[in-house]
């Protein structure tokens, strides 16, 4: 399968519609956009654009997310009740398991980097492998890929037509 490159702006590329709980909601009436940019060929890795408008909710993550603001403002609360003002130019990790109260004070939008965690026994193994191949290739004068636990972006055809909303929008 031969493998693209996948380019798009997060900045103005169309966003549909992507709800959240309305459990989550804590005040105002936050709507939420979204659309898959890209996909590892694993399905491990998403690019996905995103876009919320102004209100206040509780954003559980259940993925490791690197969220890179593109426009607006949003305060951030974590567990701890640490508050972190955040605009365009910013980048965020937010960790698997945690959560956060995540205040839109301007409409934002953002590109985020979603990633199903691997547990460490298995990312160790991964890393293992991927040290023993560049070894060997070395050895055999083989041009060897290493494995990677997401896998490379596969591109859609068309990636900017036939991209979908992701079926779990980032928070």
């Amino acid at each position: 399968m031969s493998k693209q490159l996948v380019t798009a702006d997060p900045a103005t590329i169309e966003l549909q519609p992507a709800p959240f709980p309305e459990e989550w909601i804590i005040e105002g009436r936050p709507q939420a956009r979204s659309r898959e940019i890209a996909r590892s060929e694993d399905g491990a890795m998403s690019v996905i654009a995103w876009s919320c408008s102004r209100g206040r909710f509780r954003w559980q993550y259940q993925i490791d997310e690197m969220l890179h603001i593109l426009s607006g403002q949003v305060i951030l609360t974590d567990e701890a009740g640490t508050e972190r003002r955040v605009g365009p130019g910013d980048t965020v990790f937010c960790p698997s398991g945690t959560w956060f109260i995540w205040n839109v004070v301007e409409d934002v939008r953002k590109v985020a980097v979603c990633h199903v965690a691997v547990p460490r026994p298995v990312a160790f193994g991964l890393r293992a492998w991927n040290k023993i191949s560049r070894i060997a290739s070395a050895l055999l004068g083989l041009d060897a890929e290493p494995a990677t636990s997401s896998g490379g972006l596969a591109a859609k055809s068309a990636p900017l037509r036939n991209a979908r909303a992701a079926s779990v929008p980032p928070g």
